[in-house]
C-alpha cells in the first residue's frame, strides 16, 4: 500500500488569526501547505491526512474537500486535548493540545500504513517528500524510521532568531541525538547563538537539523503512546507541557528501540517565521515556478 502524509495543521488558525486569513505566497493564493501537499502527492503517497483543531474544521473542510476531491484519498482528524491515555484528565484551565506528540496520534485512527509527517506551515521542497516515501515502500524494518535533514544555513531567517533541532548524526548517517536550540541567527557573519552570559556560541552553519519532517511506520503510534502515558506521569497538570515528537524520538533512540536514518536535503527551506520574510518567500515560489519546478496553478483540473 503506499505511504501516507500526516500534515500537522492544529495550530493553523491560532497562527493566521483564522483559516482564510492563511498567507497566499503563490500566484493563485496558494499557501505553504498547498505547495507540501501538492508535493506529497506527486511524490506518491496515497492518503492526505490532516490534523487539525476543532473549531477550524468547517473552515478547512471548505478550503481542502474541493481541491481534493477525486485526487486522493484524504482525512481530517481533530487534535483533541481530551484525547489522553489512561486514567490522566485534562486540567480545567488547559485550552490547547499537548503538542506534536500527541499531534501525531490524533492520526493514530486513520493510518495503518507506513506514513510520513510534516508540519503545515514549513516549505521543505519535493525533494523531502520524494525521499521519504522512496525509503518507506524500500525499507522494511517496522522500527527503522527516517527524517529528512537540512543544512542549518539553509534554515535561517534574515529577520530575526529561530529555534532548530541541531542533529548528530553516527557515520552511516543515523540519528544519536537532536538537541533543541533557540535564539539561533547571524553575527557578523557568523551563526550561533547567545548564551545566557551574553557570549556567542558558534554553530558551524553546515550542520544538520531537524525542521519536523519525519518517515514512520504504524508501530510508531504504540511508542508514541507509551511515551505520552509516562510524560502525563510528570506533567499531567501543567498547563503549558508539551509532549514534543522530536523530545520522543530522541528517548526512543536513545534507548536502541529504534533507529531513524538522515536523509539529506540540498533545498534550501524557507517559511513565514516573521512578517518581513514573506515577499522573499513569494520571490522564491515565483522562481521555481519561472523554472517549472511548480505550475502557476496548483489545483487547476
Amino acid at each position: 500500500m503506499k505511504p501516507a502524509l500526516v500534515i500537522l495543521a492544529a495550530g493553523i488558525g491560532s497562527r493566521y488569526g483564522g483559516l482564510k486569513q492563511m498567507d497566499g505566497i503563490g500566484p493563485g493564493g496558494e499557501s505553504i501547505i498547498d505547495y507540501s501537499v501538492y508535493d506529497g502527492i506527486r511524490a506518491g503517497f496515497g492518503k492526505i491526512v490532516f490534523v487539525i483543531s476543532k473549531k477550524i474544521e468547517d473552515d478547512f473542510r471548505e478550503i481542502w474537500e474541493p481541491k481534493l476531491r477525486g485526487r486522493i484519498d484524504h482525512d481530517f482528524v481533530i487534535q483533541d486535548p481530551n484525547d489522553l491515555p489512561g486514567s490522566f484528565d485534562k486540567p480545567d484551565d488547559r485550552i490547547k493540545p499537548w503538542g506534536t506528540g500527541q499531534a501525531v496520534l490524533a492520526a493514530r485512527h486513520a493510518v495503518d500504513v507506513p506514513f510520513a509527517v510534516a508540519n503545515a506551515d514549513d516549505f521543505y521542497g519535493r525533494e523531502a517528500f520524494a525521499l521519504i516515501h522512496d525509503f518507506l515502500i524500500t525499507e522494511n524494518d517496522p522500527n527503522g524510521f527516517c527524517m529528512v535533514g537540512y543544512h542549518l544555513m539553509n534554515t535561517l531567517s534574515e529577520y530575526g532568531t529561530v529555534s532548530r533541532g541541531v542533529c548528530e548524526f553516527d557515520a552511516n548517517h543515523y540519528l544519536r541525538e537532536i538537541t533543541e536550540i533557540t535564539n539561533i541567527g547571524l553575527k557578523d557573519g557568523r551563526t550561533g547563538y547567545a548564551m545566557p552570559d551574553g557570549s556567542f556560541n558558534e554553530i558551524d552553519a553546515d550542520t544538520m537539523v531537524s525542521m519536523n519532517i519525519w518517515g514512520f511506520r504504524p508501530s510508531m503510534f504504540s511508542l508514541l503512546w507509551k511515551g505520552f502515558e509516562d510524560f502525563l506521569q510528570d506533567h499531567a497538570g501543567d498547563i503549558k507541557a508539551e509532549y514534543l515528537l522530536p523530545s520522543r524520538v530522541n528517548e526512543l533512540v536513545h534507548a536502541g528501540i529504534i533507529t531513524v536514518k538522515m536523509l539529506r536535503s540540498t533545498f534550501e527551506w524557507f517559511g513565514v517565521t516573521y512578517r518581513e520574510d514573506k515577499p522573499k518567500t513569494i520571490e522564491k515560489i515565483n522562481s521555481l515556478i519561472a523554472s517549472g519546478e511548480y505550475p502557476e496553478r496548483l489545483w487547476t483540473k
